[in-house]
C-alpha cells in the first residue's frame, strides 16, 4: 500500500448492480461505516455503524456535517439501523456535531450493547465505575497542573477527550441523542441472529461478553499472548482504588498544599528547593509521585470502554460475512470463541464466521490490542478487504506513534486477498470493487 495522502479521482464501480456495499468514510481518526444491503420489493437496507472523528481533529464540525449530509443523501432520508458501539467520542462526536442533519432522517432502530441497558445490573456497576474514574482523572490532571506537571496532565487530558470535549459536550449526550432516534435494542452476543426483513442477510452480536473479567481484560498477557506486537501487562487492581477522590494516600491535604508554580517566587522554597536554575535536582522531586497510577488509571479506563464496543457479524446471501468489531479488545475477541448458535439445523460458532469474514473493518484503527492473532485473523482464511479507519499524522500529534501498528498492516497485507484500505491513504493502483472520493471509500462486497 502505498503511504499518499492526497486522494485520487474515483475509479469507476464494477460488478453487478445491487451488490452489498461498504461506504467507509474517511473524516480523519475516527469510525464511521455505511453499509448497504438489496433488498426485495424496496429500497437498499441501510445500517449505519458509528459516526465520530477524535477530540483536537481541524474543523471538527464542518468535517462531520458533510459525511451526515452524505449520509443523509444515500439514505434518501431514512436509516434502517443505526449502531453506536460504544462511548469513545471518535465514535459519536457526530451526532453531536451534525444533529440538524440527522434530525431530519428517520431510523428504524437504534442498536447498542447491553452495557448501556439501565435494568442490567452489570452495566449499572460498569456505568458507576467509569464515572468514579473520570472524576479522579479530571482531578488527577488538574493536581498534576497545579504541581507543574504540564506533560503528565496533558497525557491523561489527551485519554479523557475520548468522552467528550472538557466542558463541552459527552458521549453520553451523543448517545442521549441517538437512542431518541428510534427503537433501541439493547443487544447482547447470547441473542438469537436477526434476519433481516427481504434483505437476504442475518446479523449475529458477538460482543460485549457479559463478563466484568473479560471486559476489564484489554491488553495480552504471558497467559493470552494472542496479539501483534509487544505484550503488555495487566493492570494492578488497586489502581482504581487508589486514586478515587478523597484519597488517603496523597502525602498532605489541599489545605496544606502550595501549587508549585507559586514556589518559584517565594524565597525559602527558592533557597531549599529550586535551587540555582530555574528546575528542581530530580532527587527532589516528589510532587506529583502520589498520581503515578493516574496515567495507568486512564489506559485501564480507557481499555475497559473499548472492549464493551457491540461487535456485529453480517452474514450475507451464501455465507459470506462482514465483521464490525469497533474497538473490541483482548477479553472480548477471546469471548467470541464460546459462541454458538443452531441455524436451520446447523451449528454456527463465533469461529465459523471468522472463517467466513471477507469483509473486516479493523479493530481500534489497527492498534496493538484490538486484532488477536490466533483467535482472530489466523482464522479469516476468506479474507478480501482489512478496511482501517485511521489517521496516522493525526496520532503522531496525539502521541500514540505506533497507530496504526506495521506489524500488523504487514499480517493485514498478506491476508487480505483484495487489499488493506487506510482512510488516511488512497492507492496508487485501483483495487477491484473499490472506488475513492475524498469523502470516502466504496467497497463493493
Amino acid at each position: 500500500m502505498a503511504k499518499k495522502k492526497t486522494p485520487g479521482p474515483a475509479s469507476p464501480k464494477s460488478g453487478k448492480p445491487g451488490r452489498p456495499r461498504v461506504r467507509m468514510y474517511r473524516q480523519g481518526f475516527g469510525d464511521c461505516f455505511l453499509v448497504t444491503l438489496p433488498r426485495k420489493n424496496a429500497s437498499a437496507y441501510r445500517i449505519l455503524i458509528d459516526c465520530g472523528v477524535v477530540l483536537g481533529t481541524t474543523d471538527a464540525d464542518a468535517k462531520m456535517t458533510r459525511v451526515a449530509q452524505d449520509i443523509a443523501k444515500e439514505c434518501e432520508g431514512h436509516i434502517d439501523i443505526v449502531v453506536v458501539t460504544h462511548q469513545h467520542w471518535d465514535h459519536v462526536s457526530g451526532f453531536i456535531q451534525a444533529a440538524d442533519v440527522f434530525a431530519k432522517l428517520t431510523v428504524g432502530e437504534v442498536w447498542v450493547a447491553w452495557t448501556e441497558d439501565p435494568h442490567d445490573a452489570l452495566a449499572n456497576a460498569l456505568r458507576k465505575e467509569r464515572s468514579e474514574a473520570l472524576a479522579a482523572l479530571r482531578m488527577s490532571a488538574a493536581a498534576m497542573t497545579m504541581a507543574g506537571d504540564e506533560a503528565g496532565a496533558r497525557k491523561i487530558d489527551g485519554l479523557l477527550g475520548f468522552f467528550g470535549a472538557p466542558r463541552g459536550a459527552s458521549t453520553a449526550d451523543a448517545l442521549n441523542l441517538v437512542m431518541k432516534m428510534g427503537k433501541v435494542r439493547y443487544c447482547r452476543a447470547t441473542d438469537e441472529p436477526i434476519r433481516l426483513k427481504d434483505a437476504d442477510a442475518r446479523l449475529y452480536v458477538l460482543g460485549p461478553p457479559h463478563d466484568a473479567k473479560l471486559i476489564r481484560k484489554t491488553l495480552p498477557s504471558s497467559q493470552d499472548p494472542d496479539t501483534y506486537g509487544v505484550a503488555a501487562h495487566q493492570l494492578p487492581e488497586n489502581v482504581t482504588a487508589a486514586l478515587q477522590p478523597n484519597d488517603a494516600g496523597a502525602p498532605f491535604s489541599d489545605l496544606r498544599a502550595i501549587p508549585l508554580a507559586l514556589t518559584r517566587g517565594m524565597d525559602f522554597f527558592r533557597a531549599h528547593y529550586w535551587g540555582p536554575g530555574e528546575d528542581a535536582p530530580e532527587w527532589r522531586k516528589i510532587d506529583t509521585a502520589w498520581l503515578d497510577g493516574a496515567s495507568a488509571l486512564a489506559l485501564a479506563l480507557d481499555g475497559a470502554t473499548n472492549n464493551t464496543s457491540l461487535v456485529l457479524a453480517i452474514e450475507l446471501k451464501g455465507g459470506d460475512v462482514l465483521l464490525f468489531v469497533a474497538d473490541a479488545q483482548v477479553g472480548n475477541w477471546l469471548s467470541w470463541a464460546d459462541l454458538s448458535w443452531k441455524i436451520d439445523g446447523n451449528d454456527v460458532t463465533g469461529p465459523d464466521l471468522l472463517a467466513r469474514t471477507i469483509f473486516y473493518k479493523v479493530g481500534h484503527h489497527g492498534s496493538h490490542n484490538a486484532t488477536l492473532r490466533a483467535n482472530g485473523l489466523a482464522l479469516m482464511k476468506n479474507l478480501s478487504v482489512a478496511a482501517v479507519p485511521v489517521d496516522h499524522q493525526t496520532a503522531i500529534r496525539k502521541g500514540w506513534e505506533k497507530i496504526p501498528l506495521e506489524e500488523l498492516m504487514a499480517a493485514l497485507g498478506s491476508a487480505a486477498k483484495t487489499g488493506v484500505i487506510r482512510s488516511d491513504e488512497t492507492p496508487e493502483r485501483p483495487l477491484p470493487g473499490v472506488s475513492a472520493s475524498e469523502l470516502y471509500f466504496d467497497i463493493l462486497i
